[in-house]
């Protein structure tokens, strides 16, 4: 027998769900990055440095640094990957791995970046980066010795990040408030990190 309507308790009706990022409607391609691809790196990466907290840099670099800063990875074996659009091959956002620090101690430790560009960014480009960068350094890790991958994120209220590590299995282990200073105001800087092949459950080789 159906309850009394008029006189049944009112339940309110929970929030809508967050959506989650639109991926695009056609998957980037992504590949190792080529000489060719400087010109549109330097111009993301330019970006980042000019309107966002992503980068600590003030000034943006030109395109000789940032060529000299992507060959000094690619000889140290690191992955240093593109995201591009399907058809027209212009780069949407790219990522790589980097040394986390350069004492002895750190040497089984990375960190990414990642950088989208602003016209294809909440399209789902940097999840398919930070997907595939973690791809190629876990094929890679037996070269490098990598068992953890540690995020630097500038700013707390970068949220689109931080859900972003998140979603790729990252933990936040750690809070520097108000350690930076940028486009006239203090920042913080999030720390996240998720464990690569055996993580800490074996000794490292070497």
């Amino acid at each position: 027998m159906l309850r009394d309507r008029a006189h049944a308790p009112v339940t309110p009706l929970p929030p809508p769900p967050v959506a989650e990022p639109a991926m695009p409607d056609t998957a980037p391609l992504i590949r190792p990055s080529a000489e060719a691809d400087i010109a549109a790196i330097t111009a993301i990466y330019g970006h980042a440095v000019s309107h966002g907290f992503a980068s600590w840099e003030y000034d943006p670099p030109p395109a000789a640094e940032m060529a000299a800063r992507r060959a000094a990875l690619l000889e140290k074996g690191f992955p240093y990957l593109v995201a591009a659009e399907p058809g027209s091959g212009a780069v949407l956002g790219y990522a790589y791995c980097s040394q986390y620090r350069p004492r002895i101690g750190y040497r089984f430790v990375v960190e990414d970046s990642v950088y989208v560009a602003p016209e294809a960014q909440a399209r789902g480009v940097g999840g398919a980066l930070l997907a595939a960068l973690l791809a190629a350094l876990i094929e890679a890790a037996e070269a490098l010795g990598a068992r953890q991958m540690v995020a630097v994120i500038g700013g707390r209220q970068t949220l689109g990040s931080i859900r972003l590590h998140e979603r790729m299995g990252f933990a936040q282990v750690g809070l520097l408030p108000a350690i930076g200073w940028k486009h006239g105001q203090w920042v913080d800087s999030v720390l996240m990190q998720r464990a690569l092949g055996p993580g800490e459950a074996t000794p490292p080789e070497g």
